[in-house]
């Protein structure tokens, strides 16, 4: 097989978004996981698939219709013990839906950030913004590995089932710890493995690696990249309750067996 470049691996990923993103609610294929994995057989019913992932029915409807996709493998906002008047970070902001949330928890003195590589989320994201009437919330393009903030800027970041997806994940832990001000804390849901993947899924960089299953990094060596970037009082909390969700992402392959969701926090 032909190793993707990070360029090109970046392109299918933003392709697979991009799709999403500009497809109506109703008709859009959601979560994580290839586009036909069983999870997406009701797209409308994104709140079902979000509840399974740990958001509340109150979260569920404070954000603006649209903004919820049904993505993700946790939530993130809601481990991240997020303070009136903190700066936010999310990365990977797709259609807003953290942010939003994350907005109303830091109130109108706090602010808060979404950064998407994908044009087209970001313009889903601005429009929610806008419907749902959130000042202290903007969206920027760019990409994970090359953050449009200032340094020592955040106070905190936030991630949901993103950091998977790049192909340079220790630059993405680098750019986060320059961009958090001293003090400041990452707290992402992100997908882990617990076992070694098998070669047919381990080699698919197409869609099993836009669909957060082929990209995943061990515990270990999520922990030393977090490490070498700086951080400190590293916890990663494997999600063994996320196997439920995770094995229709690709029905009979056993990916269950072999990933798992993960509550993951440092601090600089």
């Amino acid at each position: 097989m032909n190793k993707l470049t990070n360029d090109q691996i970046r392109q299918n990923v933003r392709g697979r978004y991009q799709t999403i993103a500009v497809k109506k609610v109703e008709a859009a294929s959601s979560c994580c996981g290839p586009a036909d994995s069983s999870c997406c057989d009701s797209p409308s019913d994104f709140d079902a698939i979000s509840a399974k992932l740990g958001y509340s029915s109150e979260d569920l409807s404070a954000a603006p219709e649209g903004a919820n996709l049904g993505l993700g493998c946790g939530n993130p906002q809601a481990i991240a013990e997020l303070q009136a008047g903190e700066h936010v970070l999310d990365l990977g902001s797709g259609g807003g839906f953290d942010c939003f949330l994350a907005s109303r928890q830091v109130g109108e003195q706090g602010h808060v950030i979404g950064v998407d590589m994908t044009p087209e989320m970001i313009s889903r994201a601005r429009d929610n913004a806008i419907k749902g009437k959130f000042n202290n919330t903007e969206f920027r393009l760019g990409e994970i590995e090359h953050l449009p903030v200032a340094d020592n800027s955040i106070n905190v970041i936030i991630s949901n089932c993103v950091i998977n997806l790049s192909p340079d994940k220790q630059q993405v832990f680098r750019e986060a710890y320059r961009a958090l001000q001293p003090g400041g804390r990452l707290a992402i849901s992100d997908i882990v493995t617990t076992a070694e993947l098998p070669p047919e899924i381990k080699n698919d960089l197409g869609e099993l690696y836009s669909g957060c299953i082929s990209g995943a990094s061990s515990i270990a060596d999520v922990e030393q990249m977090l490490r070498e970037s700086g951080f400190s009082e590293i916890s990663i909390e494997p999600k063994d309750e996320s196997r439920a969700f995770i094995k229709d992402w690709v029905p009979g392959a056993n990916v269950d067996q072999f990933i798992v969701s993960a509550v993951i926090k440092a601090r600089k």
